[in-house]
This record gives C-alpha cells, sequence and structure tokens, in this order.
C-alpha cells in the first residue's frame, strides 16, 4: 500500500471518528456513565477508549448504517467488563509512603503509666489503699466499700481523699524531676 492510501485511510478514519464523536458523544457519555455507576473519569476513560477503537476498526463500521449506537454501546460495556474484571484480579492498592511512617497503635505510654500508678497505689498505707482498691479498681460504691471493709461511709471517703492526695503529689514528683 502506497504512502497516500495509508494517509487517505488515517483521514477518511479520522473524519469517520469525528463523525461518530459529534453524533453520539452525548448519548455515549450517558451510557458510559450508567456503566460505571456514576463515576464520570472512568466514563470518560471509557467513551475515549471506545472511541480509539472506532478509529481503529474504521474500515470495519458502516457509514450508512441506521446507528452506530449499539456497536459502540457494545465496545464500551466490553471495555466496563473488562476493568472490572482486572480490578478483581489486582491487589488492593496501597499508599506510596513507607509503612514504617504510618501511624500505629502504642501501648507502651499506657502501660508505662499502669505500672507508676500501680507502684504510687502500692506505696500507700494499707488503709488507704485498701479504700481506693474497694472505690476505684472493684468499682463498689462508698456504702458498699464501708460494709466490706467494716469501717463507717465516713472512713472511706476520708481514706480516699487523704490517697488521692498522696497519689496527687508521688505522681507529680516523676514527672518534675
Amino acid at each position: 500500500m502506497t504512502q497516500r492510501r495509508k494517509h487517505a485511510r488515517r483521514r477518511d478514519a479520522a473524519a469517520i471518528v469525528e463523525s461518530l464523536y459529534s453524533e453520539y458523544r452525548a448519548p455515549l457519555l450517558a451510557f458510559c456513565l450508567n456503566l460505571t455507576g456514576g463515576d464520570r473519569h472512568w466514563a470518560e476513560d471509557v467513551m475515549q477508549e471506545t472511541m480509539v477503537r472506532a478509529w481503529r476498526h474504521a474500515d470495519d463500521l458502516d457509514p450508512e448504517a441506521p446507528s452506530m449506537m449499539p456497536w459502540l454501546a457494545t465496545v464500551a460495556r466490553r471495555l466496563v467488563i473488562d476493568d472490572l474484571r482486572a480490578r478483581s484480579v489486582r491487589p488492593q492498592e496501597v499508599s506510596q509512603d513507607p509503612l514504617e511512617f504510618l501511624p500505629g497503635r502504642d501501648h507502651i505510654d499506657a502501660m508505662l503509666r499502669r505500672m507508676v500508678v500501680t507502684d504510687a497505689v502500692r506505696e500507700l498505707p494499707p488503709p488507704q489503699r485498701e479504700a481506693v482498691v474497694e472505690t476505684m479498681l472493684r468499682d463498689r460504691s462508698v456504702g458498699d466499700a464501708a460494709l466490706y471493709l467494716n469501717v463507717p461511709v465516713g472512713t472511706v471517703k476520708s481514706r480516699v481523699h487523704y490517697a488521692f492526695r498522696t497519689l496527687r503529689v508521688s505522681l507529680a514528683e516523676p514527672m518534675a524531676s
């Protein structure tokens, strides 16, 4: 085939695609939007690839056909099906950021706080420690703790008050140094 004939065929193919685009752009885009679930970018990609296929197969297209929409719709539908199949077998895309910089749950701070508080509670005088354990750790009411410890309610309140005051001071010391 001569260069002139190739050039003439390309011009003819380009003219066919321009004609198809001007006539079927709106209905094909609407069809592609429907196929892609409303994803405009994907629909435009599908429409563009459909037109590229029309350009490649311009010799096979019948410009005298009453409508080219069935051919264009078939190509678009197959492109969407191929995209969906490719996405289903492709691994899920992940960020390009290195995984070492992604925030993760760090339990060390919480563990250290528990250790410091546990040590501070152990240093309390036994009556105060018992009152804190019963009211705070075992979640008993002051009245229930008083019954369990066999002391008056006011005594439990007093012991918890003085225990918290001691804990506040002892827990503030390591932070000051």
